[in-house]
């Protein structure tokens, strides 16, 4: 399938005193969009274990572009790369009117009610190999 790519408004509560989204912010609106993938499309596809229990164990982001909320919506690209047993990594690459940040999430199915990282099962690895897809480099649509 490739990337996936959800569509993350923004918010004026998002701006910071600078006048652009705050880091923090940013790393929100990237994780709505994480949950659109994992969570809205994996449940499209009949997968519910996800929404269960899955969490961040790593995150890193590098800025291109000043994200300006009169941008009205951020574009994220996400793919999958690194898919193992109990890990994997998303790469995103968010768009305004270019691109303004890429970033890498090191995700972990997590067993809520044992309180400990769990095994992906065959559906979910499934589901993510199919967005198995090369980043796209900054600045390119």
């Amino acid at each position: 399938m490739g990337a996936y790519v959800a569509e993350v408004a923004l918010r004026w509560s998002d701006m910071d005193a600078f006048g652009h989204v705050n880091h923090a912010r940013t790393i929100t609106l990237l994780e709505e969009a994480r949950a659109d993938l994992l969570f809205t499309e994996a449940e499209k596809q009949g997968l519910l274990g996800m929404a269960e229990g899955m969490v961040v164990a790593r995150v890193v982001i590098d800025y291109h572009a000043p994200l300006m909320y009169a941008a009205g919506s951020l574009q994220v690209r996400m793919s999958v790369r690194d898919l193992k047993a109990a890990s994997f990594v998303i790469d995103y690459t968010a768009f305004a009117q270019e691109a303004v940040c890429t970033a890498e999430t090191l995700m972990v199915p997590y067993d809520l009610s044992a309180g400990r990282p769990r095994r992906l099962t065959a559906d979910e690895r499934e589901f993510l190999s199919g967005w198995q897809a090369e980043q796209l480099e900054p600045g390119r649509a």
